[in-house]
């Protein structure tokens, strides 16, 4: 699975120790920046290339890290295909993407741990979508709000 990880100043040094564990662990990962660290970026420039890459399948999932995961999430979720969640424990880490195919995980680099954070990312990325009929009507319903508001 090609994994994409962007993040803004705020989430900088959590994406650069995310890099390495993910490679350490067998990934292959893309890098959308913040390549290095600057105060004055804007976590929507960072982002929307990371989205636009899930949205037409460069990657399959996702990675987000800025101050507190809020505007990463956000501004992810403006670009048709982006399921992004902010999530700060690993019951959602994992439901996220079994009931709701969330593909880009959203943190907080200025709230959560490093450990919790390595934590989050390896039950998200171990997690697949249960295309269980439930699941898929909701799915579609959300695929179809979106294709309402374009």
């Amino acid at each position: 699975m090609k994994i994409g990880i962007a993040a803004d100043h705020a989430g900088f040094e959590q994406k650069e120790k995310l890099l390495s564990q993910l490679r350490e662990a067998g990934y292959e990962v893309k890098d959308y920046g913040a390549y290095q660290y600057d105060a004055s970026d804007d976590y929507p420039d960072i982002i929307l290339p990371l989205a636009r890459a899930i949205a037409v399948g460069e990657v399959a999932r996702g990675i987000a890290v800025c101050g507190s995961g809020v505007g990463v999430s956000v501004a992810a979720n403006k670009i048709a295909g982006v399921r992004a969640a902010l999530i700060t424990e690993t019951y959602s880490a994992h439901q996220g993407v079994e009931h709701d195919n969330m593909n880009l995980l959203c943190l907080g680099g200025r709230v959560i741990g490093p450990m919790l954070l390595w934590e989050l990312v390896q039950t998200f990325l171990e997690a697949r979508y249960n295309a269980e009929e439930r699941f898929q009507r909701r799915l579609d319903k959300v695929i179809a709000l979106e294709r309402k508001g374009r």
